[in-house]
């Protein structure tokens, strides 16, 4: 049995209260940053407190530009990150699932050594083939473009792994049946399996999307054109600014404007998400 013991419940909840004021701080002091001027942090303190200048801080922002402080405009920017985690996201989520598919349902010469070879390149962090892979991008034409940004992404052996295990527990009596009302291969990976798949895509979709939208090494290589900078490169220009002091109420106001697309992806698939971690019966 399990005992019903006050002081620990106590403890619990100040543990967890302690972990969300820890997560949480930063994002307060950016906020508090974003709503005071620009001189207000040359003495080299923080201020606690909201200052006045929220709406005129937030309005420069997202309505007059950024080319002063070293960045484009950031709705383009949002845009780009958007594009970017989407075309990351969709597209690591299509081949995986299909990639996943042929191995564990279709018979072919060397199909676990297929596997295996996908399963190897999880040992190959972006670091190590960044060149080779830049050189195949840059022959391609695919320089600042969207295309460049997100296609040499889009392969995943983890996502590619995780649909493998999956399918490997779906019983095979789905899969007589199917056969038995005449279904083909194409009628019963969109009629059975990907209904059951839906949690798991929902999970590997929100994990996916928040690495797209945080890339910052891959858009900085194949991206010299203003008009494909993502929000994150956009941050950093910002804060690096050259014979001039950054302006970190705007970089601070940046900040939490990016920070609003992956938390809103979270609140609003949270629910497949949690259920597509923890699921063990389909």
């Amino acid at each position: 049995m399990v005992e019903h013991r006050p002081y620990l419940k106590l403890l619990a909840h100040l543990v967890l209260i302690l972990g969300v004021v820890i997560v949480a701080f930063p994002v307060y002091v950016a906020f508090i940053a974003s709503t005071h001027k620009t001189t207000d942090f040359i003495t080299g303190v923080m201020p606690v407190l909201p200052g006045s200048d929220f709406l005129a801080t937030y309005k420069t922002v997202l309505f007059s530009g950024l080319a002063a402080a070293g960045a484009p405009p950031i709705g383009m920017m949002l845009g780009n990150s958007l594009i970017m985690a989407l075309a990351i996201s969709l597209g690591k989520i299509v081949i995986s699932i299909l990639s996943a598919y042929a191995i564990v349902y279709f018979r072919f010469p060397f199909r676990q050594l297929a596997f295996w070879i996908i399963f190897v390149t999880l040992m190959l962090p972006v670091e190590v083939r960044i060149v080779p892979t830049f050189k195949v991008v840059a022959d391609l034409g695919m320089l600042n473009s969207y295309a460049g940004l997100s296609i040499p992404l889009i392969a995943s052996a983890t996502a590619t792994f995780l649909f493998r295990q999956f399918f490997l527990t779906v019983p095979d009596e789905l899969l007589e049946s199917a056969r038995v009302d005449g279904a083909g291969p194409l009628k019963f990976f969109k009629d059975i399996l990907l209904p059951l798949s839906r949690t798991n895509i929902a999970a590997l979709f929100v994990i996916l999307f928040i690495y797209g939208w945080n890339q910052y090494l891959w858009p900085l290589i194949v991206t010299t054109d203003s008009e494909h900078y993502t929000i994150v490169m956009g941050i950093k220009r910002m804060s690096d600014v050259t014979d001039a002091e950054p302006q970190w109420n705007l970089v601070m106001a940046v900040a939490i404007l990016a920070m609003l697309p992956p938390v809103l992806v979270v609140i609003f698939m949270q629910r497949l998400f949690v259920k597509g971690l923890v699921e063990t019966e389909k």
